[in-house]
């Protein structure tokens, strides 16, 4: 089990979980080795720009929602540099980023599954 996938178990099971995250995809919404801080999301009250933990293809990624399909119970993902990953259903989206060293992401804690 890799780093991420370790993360997004203990997000999933309710933990509100930091980490530092390696990897440049995602600048400059989240620097590399930047803090930040995923709790359990609510993928029915996701939207396009949220930073969200999700397994798309079988890798764990921490990156944007590009596209929502409320219809279909799905979500695009995909990194700050236009790159797409795919769309995953609503049980592989595990985590919202709330905050990212210590600056809260807008409206994310709005989107934390209770």
């Amino acid at each position: 089990m890799g780093k991420m996938d370790a993360v997004a178990a203990r997000v999933a099971a309710g933990g509100t979980v930091g980490f530092r995250p390696s990897g440049t995809s995602m600048a400059p919404l989240i620097a590399d080795r930047a803090l930040v801080t995923v709790a359990p999301a609510d993928p029915a009250l996701l939207e396009v720009g949220d930073i969200v933990l999700a397994r798309v293809a079988g890798t764990t990624y921490l990156h944007l929602v590009t596209a929502v399909d409320r219809a279909k119970g799905r979500v695009q993902i995909g990194n700050n540099r236009g790159h797409v990953n795919g769309w995953t259903g609503h049980s592989r989206v595990f985590g919202i980023c709330v905050s990212v060293d210590g600056v809260e992401r807008p409206g994310a804690r709005d989107r934390i599954r209770r």
